[in-house]
């Protein structure tokens, strides 16, 4: 499965607001770094007419695209989808999730953290639909990740090393490579995932 750099014939978040909040927080984070579009698309390997689109909020990324223009710019991957919350404690209703998936819905990233500040560690809900796959590609240097399964068969490429994970088991691995996730098994892969950065960014 190849992920293109197109605009989207249809939606890729549950939340229907994401998309302007990824457009506004993308467009203060470029700025912040005193980058075009068109400097950026070079960094990033987005177009500068996606990149455009999204700022706009006419678009609403793939999650490989956010990886893509994340990795340019130096930041987490939730530093697009962050919204300021004061509170000491945080509900995250599952009905009010902040949910990216690919172009086919096949694989969907829900985040399971606020997005006050920066942070050093995200949690992620993944679901991997049967028979499919997802590519991610390499996050910023020194990151980890540790992932359990909890539901369904995972086969897991690291370097061109597979590991296949049963409902239970988990693993942990330097996720600052390409990697690939893949569901071999007849039912949905249901997943948790860790992802710890070296530093602070956002």
């Amino acid at each position: 499965m190849t992920l293109v750099d197109a605009p989207l014939t249809g939606p890729v978040s549950a939340d229907p607001g994401l998309g302007p909040v990824v457009g506004a927080n993308l467009r203060r984070l470029r700025l912040k770094r005193g980058l075009s579009l068109e400097r950026l698309a070079s960094l990033s390997g987005v177009s500068r007419a996606m990149l455009g689109q999204i700022e706009a909020g006419r678009s609403a990324p793939t999650i490989t695209l956010l990886w893509k223009i994340a990795r340019a710019l130096g930041v987490t991957f939730s530093a697009f989808i962050a919204a300021p919350n004061a509170a000491s404690s945080t509900v995250l209703r599952a009905h009010q999730a902040k949910r990216l998936t690919n172009r086919d819905g096949s694989f969907t990233s829900r985040a399971l953290f606020p997005f006050d500040q920066p942070r050093r560690v995200e949690f992620y809900e993944l679901t991997l639909a049967p028979g499919a796959e997802e590519r991610a590609p390499p996050h910023p240097p020194g990151t980890s990740e540790n992932l359990v399964v909890t539901q369904g068969t995972l086969e897991l490429e690291v370097e061109g090393a597979t590991s296949l994970l049963d409902a239970g088991d988990a693993i942990v691995f330097v996720a600052d490579v390409p990697h690939r996730y893949h569901n071999p098994g007849s039912k949905p892969v249901v997943m948790y995932l860790v992802m710890t950065y070296t530093q602070d960014v956002g």
